[in-house]
């Protein structure tokens, strides 16, 4: 490899870390459309910076673009509480509007310069090793690594300081509000990263790679997890992977940089949602097929336990006293006689002893309904698992 493809994937990595962690509490807070917002609403931000210092590197365009993203929640929030719109249409009111008030500023003042608008939605990570940073002379590498790098170490910072009250927060605002950790201050204060680190990976990924940094790596940790430091975790590594692997895919395929890294991502997401053990589609679709099976075995127990009489247990009236097909009717028979819960005699289905123990502990659960008294039973329902 040589340098521009190690700096261009340091670059993909450090910006998909730096997106993860937001992005993670982003996606808990159910704010994921607010990050979408703040990555295009942050131009008219970055312009009025450029034309106040007229110099695209100046701390100041970086300050007033995340004063922008506030500018856009604060706005979203405002529309929000008068009733009237919920808030994905706020969002879809206020970001569209500030994004052209961008564009027309860049159109009508700043022709003349590079900041254009394909460039802040798609950006180019291959041309982001040409932009140096240079220190007395010294070749210190790429800008946006020692952009990106910084303010991935604040963002490290303020978790480590700030978890537990972002925690609290994020879950439950009336405990954190009991507890004197101001919800208002720990939503700004994210809100305030967020903005920050989109301005940052601007120039390098664009406003597309961001979103999808910040939102694709912590939806897919979530459909693994429920642990908030194994949905962080994750989120970072997912990043980080979609980065590398991305950037090996556009060298493969010779396309975007940032798409292919996006697909990636995209592909990452689908893989999990399909296969995660507990909440993929595949494993719910199961559960689901198992549940529907167990009921229909207990309500054939049910109707055994029930029913004394010869003509009411014979297997060729099951389909007429259940209601149910004859396909259906023999897949829950050979069930029941595989599990040894019945035995046939003469076309006479009854209930052996695992049978009836069996529905007795169906019957308790239906009776009951109690947690407590039905946690021993757990492992021998699926049902109750599900």
């Amino acid at each position: 490899m040589t340098n521009p493809q190690i700096e261009i994937q340091l670059i993909g990595v450090v910006v998909a870390m730096a997106c993860a962690i937001p992005g993670v509490f982003l996606v808990l807070r159910k704010m994921s459309l607010i990050s979408d917002a703040i990555s295009h609403s942050i131009l008219p931000g970055i312009v009025i910076g450029f034309f106040i210092t007229q110099d695209l590197n100046s701390p100041l365009l970086i300050l007033l673009a995340a004063l922008t993203g506030v500018i856009t929640v604060v706005l979203v929030e405002v529309i929000q509480k008068t009733g009237l719109v919920k808030e994905d249409t706020a969002i879809g009111l206020v970001f569209p509007s500030l994004f052209s008030i961008g564009v027309i500023l860049i159109a009508k003042n700043a022709n003349d310069v590079h900041l254009d608008v394909d460039a802040v939605l798609l950006g180019e990570l291959a041309f982001a090793p040409f932009d140096r940073l240079f220190i007395s002379g010294m070749d210190m590498g790429p800008k946006s690594l020692w952009v990106m790098g910084i303010i991935l170490i604040i963002t490290l910072l303020l978790l480590f300081l700030f978890f537990k009250e972002l925690k609290v927060s994020t879950f439950d605002k009336g405990l954190s509000a009991a507890l004197g950790f101001s919800p208002f201050l720990m939503h700004y204060g994210l809100m305030s990263v967020s903005s920050i680190t989109v301005v940052g990976a601007f120039d390098a990924v664009g406003a597309i790679l961001v979103v999808a940094f910040m939102i694709a790596p912590a939806a897919t940790a979530y459909l693994l997890t429920a642990n908030l430091k194994k949905m962080l975790l994750l989120s970072i590594l997912f990043g980080a992977f979609s980065a590398i692997s991305g950037y090996w895919l556009a060298h493969v395929l010779d396309a975007s940089i940032s798409g292919s890294m996006t697909t990636v991502l995209g592909l990452l997401f689908l893989g999990v949602y399909l296969f995660a053990p507990n909440k993929g589609l595949l494993s719910v679709l199961y559960r689901q097929k198992q549940q529907r099976t167990e009921v229909s075995l207990i309500t054939f127990l049910l109707h055994l336990n029930n029913h004394s009489e010869e003509n009411e247990r014979h297997i060729n009236h099951l389909n007429e006293h259940i209601n149910w097909q004859k396909v259906r009717s023999k897949t829950i028979v050979d069930l029941a006689l595989k599990n040894n819960m019945v035995s046939i005699s003469n076309n006479i289905v009854s209930l052996t002893e695992k049978g009836k123990e069996f529905t007795q502990l169906a019957l308790e659960y239906i009776i009951t309904n109690k947690d407590e008294k039905i946690e021993y039973m757990k492992d021998d329902f699926f049902l109750f698992r599900g």
